[in-house]
């Protein structure tokens, strides 16, 4: 398994629209080992192909806790349906824009139909925090990022907030 670089914003790769998996074969298999293994090294909890710099419709997830074992979910030209109307609010981050969190609005629960690692279709009920996980990732897959979701001031603030923190830790760590 390999720690890929993560792309950050203002990358215009973030906004590209993610091709569908027609084969799952080995390296697809090895890609979503590679995000795993990256995802768990930034530390996230989520990760899209697109912010490993690979336009394909896969995300991985685990939001186990840290005293929890770990759960990673693999999803595969995933498919949100049947979001409620309920809607819930959490803070979010993003590994493609470090350093800044907001409060971002989506459906307390949603149903994903995907593939897994064996081409088999599954769907899966998501709720609370595996919702909003979900809904974040596909947004990647959409060429959207969370930032999106905020006005464009508050918008072009945290993306000068995540350039900013970047320059001065890459400053301090020369």
């Amino acid at each position: 398994m390999t720690i890929r670089e993560i792309i950050t914003v203002p990358n215009p790769l973030l906004k590209t629209i993610s091709e569908p998996v027609k084969v799952i074969d080995d390296e697809v298999l090895s890609l979503i080992d590679d995000m795993i293994e990256t995802m768990y090294a930034a530390p996230g909890i989520g990760l899209a192909a697109i912010q490993v710099g690979v336009p394909k419709r896969i995300l991985v997830i685990d939001i186990a806790r840290e005293d929890e074992a770990r759960n990673p979910l693999s999803f595969i030209n995933p498919e949100i349906i049947d979001p409620s109307e309920i809607l819930n609010s959490f803070e979010e981050g993003c590994l493609s824009v470090p350093g800044v969190f907001e409060e971002i609005e989506r459906p307390d629960e949603c149903t994903v139909k995907y593939l897994d690692k064996d081409g088999v279709e599954q769907s899966v009920r998501c709720k609370g925090m595996l919702a909003t996980v979900i809904q974040h990732e596909m947004d990647h897959l959409n060429g959207v990022v969370f930032v999106d979701h905020l006005s464009k001031l508050k918008r072009d603030r945290a993306i000068k907030k995540s350039i900013k923190s970047r320059t001065s830790e890459k400053n301090n760590n020369e």
